[in-house]
Formats: C-alpha cells, sequence, structure tokens
C-alpha cells in the first residue's frame, strides 16, 4: 500500500546513522561468504572403491516417492505441461526485454536524476560496473526501503526515525535476509525471490484462466501480463511478484477447496501487502457461493450455495500475516498501529471511499491542460514541488491507466465468477480512497498489475481478435521498455 514519495517530508538517511546494530551500511554490499564443503568418504574407503562404482547418491536426490513422483504427474499432465511451457517462454522473452531495455539505457544516457531519492551508500549501488548495471532495472526507489528493512529490520524504538519503514510489511525483506545470510548479495537475492514468484504466478494465471475461460485464453493471460506496461516490477526488489503468487495460489486452491492452503496463502499475503486481509471476502465468497471444484453445491440455485464446515475455520488464518507483524511492532517498542499511522508520512490520506476516483479526474484533466498550454509559469492544479509539467504529465498517465481499468472491471463482473470482482474492488477501495494530493492516483499502474483477472479478462477479450491481440501486446511490450528504462535512470514512474 506504501508508495515512496521523492518529496517526503524526511530523511530517510539519518535513521540508518541512528540506527546502533554493530553492522555499517557498507555490510550490504559485502561478497557472499565462501562456503567450504567436504565430501570424505566413509570410514575404511579405500582405493577399490573406483572398482566398485560411484558412491549413491544421497535419499533427498533419489527418492521418488516425493520429487521424483511429482515430477512425473507433472509431464503425465498436457495441461500441466503447457502450462509450464508458456509460463517459462513469458517470463524468460520478457525479462529479456527489461533488463536489455533498463541496461541499454544506463550504458546510453548514464545514471539519471538521483537527486532526493532514498538511496544509502551500498544499497543500490556499489556492485562494481557490472552489478551496478544490472541493478539498474531491479533496485531502485521502494527497492531501496526493502533492503535496509532486510538488513537493520524496523527498529520501531527509534520512533520518527523509522516509522516511514513499517508501512512496508515484512514478509519480502524477511526472504531478502534470510538468502543475505546464505551469502547472496541483498539485491540478487530479492531479484531471485522475485523471479521464482514470478514464474510461479504465470502458471497459476495459465491454470486458473484455463479452468474459468478455457486453454485459448490462457496463453494470452500469460502474456499480457509478463509484457503489462508495468510488469517490470515483477522482477524488481518489490513486492509485487510475491503478493501475485500467493494471490494466484490461494484463488486457485478455493476453486478446489483446499481451504488450508488458503489460510496459509492468505496469512503470507497478509504479511506481504497490507491488501492482503482483503482476500479473505474472495476467500468467503468462494467457499459460500462457488464455483468449487471439491464438491457440488448443497443447495442448487440459492444464493448460499454451501453450507458452513468446520474447514471454514482455515480462513480465520487469513487477516493472521498482518497481526503477526502489527504484534512484533507493538512487542519491540512501538506502536502496533504504526503501518497504518506511516500512510500520514507518506502523503496518503482518507478522503472518503473511492473518492480518489474524482481526485484523479480532476488531476488528470488539469494535467492535460497544463501540456496543451506549453508553459509553466501559471499552473492549474494544486502546486507541487518540481517540474509542474512533469507532474502534470504523470497525473495524465494515472488516468489513463483509471479508464483503461474501468471497462475491464465490467468484463471480469460478466464473465468471470463473481469472487474474482469483489477482489479487484476491495484491492482498489485502498489506493482510490486514499489519494495523494499532489498525485491522487499515484502508484496505480503498479497496483494495476497485481490484479490478474484484468489480465485474464483482457485475454478473453483479445483471443478472437487476433491482430488486434498482436497489436496491444507490442504496444504493451513497449510501453514496458520505456517504463524500465525510465525507472533504471532514476525518474519516478509509479
Amino acid at each position: 500500500m506504501c508508495d515512496f514519495l521523492p518529496l517526503a517530508p524526511m530523511n530517510p538517511d539519518t535513521a540508518e546513522f541512528a540506527v546502533v546494530d554493530g553492522g555499517a551500511v557498507s555490510d550490504l554490499t559485502a561478497r557472499p561468504r565462501a562456503l567450504e564443503h567436504t565430501a570424505p568418504g566413509p570410514p575404511g574407503e579405500t582405493a577399490g572403491a573406483a572398482e566398485r562404482g560411484p558412491l549413491p547418491l544421497p535419499a533427498v536426490f533419489t527418492d521418488v516417492s516425493a520429487s521424483g513422483r511429482w515430477l512425473a504427474r507433472l509431464r503425465a499432465d498436457p495441461a500441466r505441461m503447457t502450462a509450464v511451457r508458456d509460463a517459462w517462454q513469458a517470463l524468460w522473452w520478457s525479462r529479456l526485454l527489461v533488463w536489455a531495455a533498463g541496461a541499454g539505457t544506463l550504458l546510453s544516457f548514464g545514471w539519471g536524476p538521483v537527486r532526493g531519492a532514498f538511496n544509502p551508500p551500498g544499497v543500490t549501488r556499489g556492485f562494481g560496473p557490472l552489478g551496478d548495471l544490472l541493478a539498474g532495472p531491479a533496485a531502485r526507489w521502494d527497492a531501496s526501503w526493502y533492503l535496509v528493512i532486510a538488513h537493520y529490520g524496523y527498529r520501531p524504538d527509534l520512533g520518527s526515525f523509522t516509522a516511514s519503514r513499517t508501512a512496508f510489511f515484512p514478509l519480502y525483506p524477511l526472504g531478502i535476509r534470510g538468502f543475505s545470510d546464505l551469502g547472496l548479495p541483498p539485491v540478487l537475492a530479492g531479484v531471485l525471490i522475485s523471479l521464482v514468484a514470478f514464474a510461479l504466478a504465470l502458471y497459476g494465471i495459465h491454470r486458473l484462466a484455463t479452468l474459468e475461460l478455457g486453454p485459448s485464453v490462457a496463453r494470452l493471460s500469460v502474456l499480457l501480463t509478463a509484457f503489462a506496461p508495468m510488469a517490470f516490477f515483477l522482477s524488481a526488489v518489490y513486492t509485487e511478484s510475491l503478493y501475485l503468487a500467493l494471490s494466484v495460489g490461494l484463488f486457485w486452491s478455493a476453486r478446489h477447496g483446499r481451504w488450508m492452503w488458503v489460510g496459509v496463502l492468505g496469512a503470507l499475503a497478509a504479511a506481504t501487502r497490507s491488501a492482503g486481509v482483503l482476500l479473505l471476502l474472495p476467500a468467503l465468497l468462494l467457499y459460500l457461493h462457488g464455483p468449487r471444484e471439491d464438491r457440488p453445491p448443497d443447495l442448487a440455485g440459492a444464493v448460499r450455495r454451501y453450507r458452513l464446515r468446520a474447514d471454514a475455520l482455515w480462513l480465520a488464518l487469513v487477516p493472521l500475516g498482518a497481526a503477526v507483524y502489527m504484534a512484533y511492532l507493538g512487542l519491540s517498542g512501538g506502536d502496533a498501529l504504526l503501518p497504518f499511522h506511516a500512510q500520514d508520512v507518506w502523503n496518503r490520506h482518507f478522503a472518503g471511499p473511492f473518492v480518489g476516483v474524482w481526485d484523479g479526474l480532476r488531476a488528470g484533466f488539469d494535467g492535460l491542460r497544463q501540456l496543451l498550454s506549453g508553459q509553466s509559469h501559471h499552473v492549474y492544479f494544486a502546486p507541487s514541488q518540481g517540474s509542474p509539467m512533469i507532474a502534470a504529465g504523470h497525473n495524465v498517465l494515472l488516468l489513463a491507466f483509471l479508464l483503461l481499468a474501468l471497462p475491464a472491471l465490467v468484463g471480469v463482473w460478466r464473465r468471470l465468477p463473481i469472487a474474482y470482482s469483489v477482489y479487484l474492488l476491495a484491492a482498489l477501495a485502498l489506493p482510490l480512497s486514499t489519494p495523494v494530493a499532489s498525485q491522487p492516483l499515484m502508484s496505480l499502474p503498479r497496483f494495476l498489475v497485481v490484479l490478474f483477472p484484468l489480465s485474464i479478462w483482457a485475454a478473453a477479450w483479445l483471443a478472437p481478435r487476433r491482430r488486434l491481440a498482436i497489436a496491444a501486446l507490442a504496444l504493451s511490450a513497449l510501453l514496458m521498455a520505456l517504463f524500465v528504462a525510465q525507472f533504471s535512470t532514476w525518474h519516478w514512474v509509479a
């Protein structure tokens, strides 16, 4: 829910000097620790071992009762293999475009305007010429916050120095910290988590689209997700891909009546982003109303088609991820409600349900007037720091994404089970009810990229229109290359 506002009224670097944990910022760039492995032979091993053949592999590599049989089932299922192939191809080609556009822009035009950005030494730079180049499309803006949290923690006991960190939920930085403790550089750890989660999300979207609308829609759904204009965030050090994978997994589990997994995945999503708690709504709808693959309805034709059973208790796990995070903050010397108070630091305020839509329409219209005027002396909207023309361009772009999302919302309601459209409305209620004064729709394009029902509906609409589908994919990929070029050079995107 948190977005980095370049002109936020704070100095985050100050907090790093206030932290006394025995480490230094430069530790973030430490090279991976060498891992020494020795594999001594068993007692009594002699030179004759060569005649007896190689040593047997550990059981974890030869036990077909788990991983082996799972892989065999995967290969025997054409639908699963198709999903794996399509997801892998979309992942590979889209990430190739992301890194080519980002690194190519850095090589051609330099590092861009880092003035005012939260960029502590060693967080997004200091990895050598090649490392800094490859970090460009992945470690900018909010990525700095996740990397700093992974290294220093939240430190709520430091009060206002670190209060802004608490708006970033803990599961993703915890994953970065875990891989860093194993020796991976933090940026590489974050990219690895994002890429693995992105691959799982694409696979899950393929399977869900096949289940809901058929195989002809599934591949296009995956391509539209991978090449979406803001899809470069799905491989950056951001929570987007992790949250996307968890939410897709929750829907898939709910559609098949695997309620334990619904609770677990929902709790992990709620520990990843504040919006994760809202996944309880579609999960409950799918439980009571369906459609479900696990059993036939109890009441045919009724609104509430499935009776509550004991397995519904698993849904109570969904808010647990956020609750544990809040409890940790309260027990660590801070306020348990800090994640919500921190929104004030980021200039977000509750304006009323979906009031941000009206504010965004007005800001976009005023921004268009500003651009058409061709001058910066007279400002048509609420003044903010920085160039009025740049701010106007951002507001017009944000409004364009909102206008594209509105017909998609209607399409999801008409083509997919009701749980999907309820999820979309609940997820969009957060940013559209808490606008930023200078940019009411700030980060809306980034929020939209994880709302996978939009991609599934768009694929269903474009599938019978082959030429239009090709044109839409080409335009989307071109926009993604443009946006990642801006992101890599420290220009604010979303």
